[in-house]
């Protein structure tokens, strides 16, 4: 039960990659950069996952991805455009099936018509062309065939291909000139058995015998010997072999196409009758008619024939022996056919529970490593040179592994991004507004886990873009813009942190609208005097939205606060630039990863803290006259013409023995989430000093204004500072209200 268990995991890990795949390929062919290249790899996608799922029983999973298969392989034959109108009903089943993947992971039960309208809309648009996509039409189609089968071969139509079934007999004189225009026909003959594996990843022959038909002439056999007792037949069984007769001049690799997908559950013996050397050879046959030499020299080309006719057994002997790879290497003798120069596989598929274990075993090795260079201190390196230089080294090589395991749970964002084309897509149709979207960065890598909550506020983001930003063709026109907004997403990395800008063309915020809003919901004063960007963060607030009716859109006020909240619990930051009239950035500033963080160490009196680089302006120790009194309320420091209020770690953490007076202290200055200012003042810095993140949440309970918790190398735990909690702290102590902490500048 244990594998099973393990292949369903490897399995639905493909699915993942193969459905994020899949909305690509979609998203390029619907906006017309798609070929057919692109449909095969649609195709291949929905395959792969129906033939998994049949593997493992999910057999809601195979009924809907089977007629999704059928209209898919009418697309990529050219039977059935791929207009955009199609391709979105194929977008809208893509996500029908995404919903019976996850179904299938959770083991939740979905409604029972929950992909009732998809599997109508695939039927409908496979019956516009005369195709019954239903499975039941395939039931029918099985059975039928079988009745064919049991009297012994499946011949063509009796039209063109029955003349191609016959080719010795003499053609006609006026039927000869048409040959060298041609590609010469040559004749398979095709060994194919199944193998049980082939059922059970829910293939079908009869799919695979359809193909072989429209390849040219055709006649099918099966060997029914190996079938047992009714009694005995298991359901998934392969009990028939096949042997096809095809006559067609697209050559070898156009029938070992057909097997692609099969290839690994199968025996593939694939021999050709009449290579082209004798092929060729008999051409010259075939024009004898129309040369009007003496009747004497009329048997040359029959001699000359002769040969060609003994040479091809040995002819015979190559494909055969290449049929004999391919019937028991599998996909290796495909992958040969295919070009040989198939590539050694570099990559291998890990769980994320070992990747997180050796993080955290680095993590173990740094915090020792730190313990052993704290313990050596006093002793002096030129009395002890090789164990300085020992201690060096180990440091530097801890570094790079540390950085090689991070490197392991690093993705490119493009996995997040690859999402917000069809948003964006869809959104415009709803708004009935023409929006483009711009990416750029999108190989950026970043931290797996913080990928994984990217989603979310990254979507209500470009929601709040295409509904509140971008205006109507009609009022872009008249603002002397182009009537197509655009919306552009970045990502760059910086320092030990991600940037994730999001822009747009629109018409900005409006201050006057927002500040009116914000005062009906009784957000803020009505005497409240604020500044441009603290009205812009006005939109983080909980239930806030300048929308005047609720729409499916927007409207909820739930948003942007849901924004705020995830970056924050990533250790993020989002600031807004807003321009009336021309647009607005949203600019999101992320850890590369949750394992790691540089620190500052500080001394709060008898405690130590650690204080996220990330967060740090600067540090000084301020004159007399640059400390400013609000009476009954607190203390400002005036540096350079800005009011930064002071903040005393060891008031808000009860901490003993801390420096009151701090001119005689330290003070940090940190910046805010909303692009303000504050000051938090420390006895000292202690150093620079990268540590392992241990969770609260997880070892302990949450604590406000600390993040996590870490090891320093005397052994004692330290907490990180939550510059965003200790903010929250100092604006509600029972000593009243305190000052407004992104003070304007004087």
């Amino acid at each position: 039960m244990d594998d099973l268990a393990q292949f369903k995991q490897t399995f639905f890990a493909e699915c993942e990659e193969l459905l994020g795949d899949l909305e690509g390929h979609l998203m390029a062919l619907q906006s017309g950069e798609g070929d057919n290249g692109t449909l095969n790899a649609v195709f291949r996608a929905i395959h792969s996952i129906k033939g998994g799922a049949g593997a493992f029983g999910f057999d809601r999973l195979v009924a809907f991805a089977h007629i999704f298969e059928t209209v898919l392989d009418l697309m990529r034959d050219g039977r059935l455009e791929p207009t955009p109108d199609s391709v979105l009903i194929v977008l809208h089943c893509a996500d029908i099936l995404s919903d019976l993947v996850k179904a299938a992971q959770t083991g939740a039960e979905l409604p029972p018509d929950h992909e009732s309208e998809g599997r109508k809309s695939l039927i409908e648009m496979a019956a516009s062309i005369g195709v019954d996509a239903d499975p039941r039409a395939a039931d029918a189609a099985l059975a039928a065939l079988d009745a064919q089968l049991a009297g012994g071969s499946l011949d063509e139509e009796p039209a063109a291909p029955a003349a191609a079934a016959e080719p010795e007999a003499e053609p006609e004189p006026e039927a000869a000139p048409a040959a060298p225009a041609k590609a010469p026909l040559l004749k398979y003959l095709v060994k194919f058995e199944p193998r049980d594996a082939l059922y059970q990843r829910a293939n079908e022959p009869l799919i695979l015998i359809r193909e072989l038909r429209e390849l040219g002439g055709f006649i099918a056999r099966a060997d029914a010997d190996a079938v047992p007792a009714i009694d005995q037949i298991q359901p998934e069984g392969a009990y028939i072999k096949w042997e096809f007769d095809i006559e067609t001049d697209r050559g070898e690799s156009a029938i070992r196409d057909v097997f692609e997908f099969v290839l690994d559950d199968c025996l593939l013996e694939i021999t050709c009758l009449n290579p082209p050397a004798a092929a060729a050879a008999a051409a010259p046959k075939a024009e004898a008619p129309k040369a009007e030499a003496p009747k004497a020299e009329a048997p040359k080309p029959a001699a000359a024939a002769a040969p060609a006719k003994a040479e091809a057994p040995k002819a015979e002997a190559a494909p055969k022996a290449g049929a004999a790879k391919a019937e028991t290497g599998g996909a290796a003798g495909g992958g040969a056919a295919a070009g040989g120069d198939a590539k050694q596989v570099r990559s291998i598929r890990v769980d994320l529970d070992r990747v997180d274990k050796l993080v955290n075993m680095v993590g173990e090795l740094v915090i020792t490593h730190a313990m052993i260079a704290q313990q050596t201190e006093h002793l002096h390196a030129d009395q002890h040179p090789e164990l300085a230089n020992g201690l060096a080294e180990l440091s530097h090589h801890i570094r790079d592994l540390q950085e090689s395991v991070m490197a392991m749970r690093a993705q490119p964002v493009k996995s997040v991004f690859a999402r917000l084309p069809r948003l964006v897509r869809e959104l415009a149709m709803m708004t009935n507004k023409k929006i483009r979207l711009d990416m750029s960065g999108e190989n950026t890598e970043i931290d797996k886990t913080v990928i994984e909550q990217l989603g979310d506020p990254l979507t209500h983001m470009i929601r709040n873009s295409c509904d509140h930003g971008i205006e109507s063709p009609e009022d872009r026109t008249a603002a002397g813009k182009s009537p197509e907004g655009v919306i552009h997403v970045s990502a760059d990395q910086r320092g030990g942190r991600i940037v994730i800008e999001i822009t747009d063309d629109g018409r900005g915020i409006n201050r006057d609208k927002v500040m009116k809003k914000a005062i009906e919901k009784k957000l803020v004063a009505p005497d409240a005097v604020l500044s441009n960007e603290e009205i812009d963060n006005l939109i983080f607030l909980p239930g806030f939205s300048t929308a005047d009716t609720v729409s499916n859109i927007s409207g909820r006020g739930v948003g942007m606060d849901v924004v705020r909240q995830n970056i924050q619990s990533l250790g993020g930051r989002v600031h807004i630039q807003s321009r009336p009239g021309q647009g607005s950035s949203f600019i999101l500033t992320l850890p590369l990863t949750l394992a790691v963080l540089d620190g500052m160490v500080l001394k709060v009196g008898v405690q130590s803290y650690i204080l996220p680089l990330a967060n740090i302006v600067e540090s000084l120790r301020p004159e007399p006259d640059q400390i400013n009194i609000v009476a009954n309320q607190g203390e400002l420091l005036r540096i350079r013409g800005e009011y930064v209020p002071l903040v005393y770690l060891h008031r808000i953490f009860k901490v003993p023995m801390g420096i009151d007076d701090p001119t005689k202290a330290l003070v940090i200055i940190v910046e805010l989430e909303d692009g303000g200012k504050m000051g938090l003042v420390v006895d000292e810095i202690v150093g620079q000093q990268q540590v392992v993140i241990k969770s609260l949440e997880e070892n302990f309970d949450p604590i406000r204004g600390v993040g996590a918790a870490t090891i320093l190398g005397n052994g004692r735990v330290s907490l990180i500072l939550d510059v965003a909690g200790i903010k929250h702290i100092a604006e509600h102590e029972p000593r009243g209200a305190r000052p407004r902490l992104a003070a304007p500048a004087a």
